[in-house]
């Protein structure tokens, strides 16, 4: 899979909030990306990027693009070039698209899954990536207000968190751009009765590491992907700051606390 990237715009696209409606590029009626959606889709799932209208570009903007795309996906192929010109051979029969594989071509997806090996491009290009781990949840205050914060640096952030007021549900949260959204993303293993869980081997080999017998598989787990002056020590501390300090499990006594996020069927969480 192709994507063309325009060199001299894509910094200022990769920072808007602009829904792909307000450029008139939606997909049909109930497209409701933004146009950042859109680019990260793309450079995530492509297997080659071209960089278009290089010439025309600053250094700082060749910089910048540079950046993001390989902090998106440094598993494709980068080609830079103007007017689209390309040699054929290098985007035709390349035998390079395998459609399971590019499910992994995110670096997040590489750092969250812990498969992500010495990768020479995002060193060429100054790219960093840290996974924030802890066990304890988030009071929903203090997190929403380190979303609400500027992240300098950061290209792209992913994973999912737990709220101390929502112990059952596990909490999605995606960053590309100036966007940052969060959500429901389903239930952890430990609010499902035992006997609704897979019973194959496999499954319950794999869920051993995540079962802690205070939290269960409930978990804070956040990639983050960026370059100077991206502060991997600053956010760790922020992050810290917003984990409920108690070494036991009392849902009861977090239920109450103040919650600012969306609805996430709170009947039943």
């Amino acid at each position: 899979m192709v994507t063309v990237v325009d060199c001299a715009n894509l910094l200022k696209d990769y920072s808007s909030t602009d829904f792909l409606a307000d450029r008139g590029e939606t997909a049909g009626e109930g497209d409701s990306r933004t146009l950042v959606d859109l680019l990260v889709e793309q450079i995530e799932f492509a297997d080659v990027v071209i960089l278009n209208k290089i010439s025309t570009a600053t250094p700082e903007q060749r910089d910048a693009a540079r950046k993001i795309i390989t902090g998106l996906n440094p598993d494709a192929k980068l080609i830079e070039a103007d007017f689209g010109q390309v040699e054929l051979k290098e985007i035709l029969g390349t035998g390079r698209f395998d459609f399971a594989r590019a499910e992994t071509h995110p670096l997040w997806y590489k750092e969250l899954h812990g498969f992500k090996d010495h990768i020479p491009e995002t060193e060429e290009y100054g790219i960093r990536s840290f996974v924030y781990r802890a066990k304890k949840p988030f009071d929903p205050m203090k997190f929403q207000a380190f979303i609400d914060r500027s992240w300098p640096g950061v290209v792209r952030a992913k994973g999912f968190f737990w709220l101390a007021t929502r112990p059952h549900h596990v909490g999605e949260i995606s960053q590309a751009g100036a966007l940052v959204r969060t959500g429901k993303m389903g239930l952890w293993w430990t609010s499902v009765p035992r006997e609704q869980w897979p019973q194959d081997p496999g499954f319950l080999n794999m869920m051993k590491p995540y079962l802690d017998p205070v939290w269960g598989d409930r978990r804070q787990e956040i990639v983050f992907i960026g370059a100077d002056p991206m502060d991997e020590a600053k956010i760790r501390a922020e992050l810290d700051a917003c984990l409920i300090d108690s070494p036991v499990f009392v849902p009861d006594l977090w239920r109450n606390l103040p919650d600012p996020f969306a609805s996430w069927d709170r009947k039943a969480a």
